[in-house]
């Protein structure tokens, strides 16, 4: 029988987590482990139990970020109209995924062919824009019809024209741009609400 992680366990790993996640956006994944282990507050053999490799850390920051978007959407969902939550949901995205660029071209280096992580990744994100476009568009807030992976495709492309440097401010932008697409042709216009 597997034992419980203990509390102060997962919030160490979590802790490495956040921090990693961070100096990775800042510097790159080549960013010194010892001193992601000094930020987060625990030793390098902390990092090194939860993390045995850099590779390993690097996966795991990237399932964390990707699970941290994902789940922010339910979120999302739960405070703001289906539209607004939509809109929120893919400003946060065209932040997002420029300054994981690096993580991913990492990760694609030396995950094996047969890994399961992009795929799942995928599937996941997928899900979520496809649950945000499904509720806005039942609500009639955003025209019918529109498929997941064409918008993630167009969100895509605006993430490779960002640069992280800007803090997102073209993508937010065009975000808008995409938005008022979305909402043209919709059963209750914004300003019936």
């Amino acid at each position: 029988m597997a034992r419980a992680t203990r509390a102060d366990a997962c919030r160490n790993r979590d802790r490495l987590l956040d921090v990693a996640s961070a100096a990775f956006a800042e510097s790159g994944v080549e960013t010194s482990l010892e001193k992601i282990a000094k930020e987060a507050g625990v030793g390098i053999g902390t990092l090194y139990r939860h993390f045995p490799t850099r590779d390993s850390l690097v996966e795991a920051v990237y399932r964390h970020n990707v699970d941290l978007l994902c789940e922010g959407a339910e979120e999302l969902s739960a405070t703001k109209q289906p539209d607004e939550a939509l809109e929120e949901w893919m400003h946060r995205w065209v932040t997002f995924v420029p300054g994981k660029k690096g993580l991913a071209t990492y990760l694609k280096s030396v995950v094996s062919a047969d890994s399961d992580l992009f795929a799942t990744s995928q599937q996941r994100v997928q899900a979520t824009i496809t649950m945000l476009l499904d509720r806005a568009a039942t609500a009639g807030q955003i025209r019918p019809g529109v498929d997941g992976m064409d918008l993630l495709r167009a969100l895509g492309g605006v993430c490779l024209m960002s640069e992280p440097a800007t803090g997102g401010q073209c993508g937010n932008t065009i975000v808008s741009l995409l938005m008022d697409g979305l909402r043209y042709g919709a059963k209750t216009p914004a300003s019936a609400r």
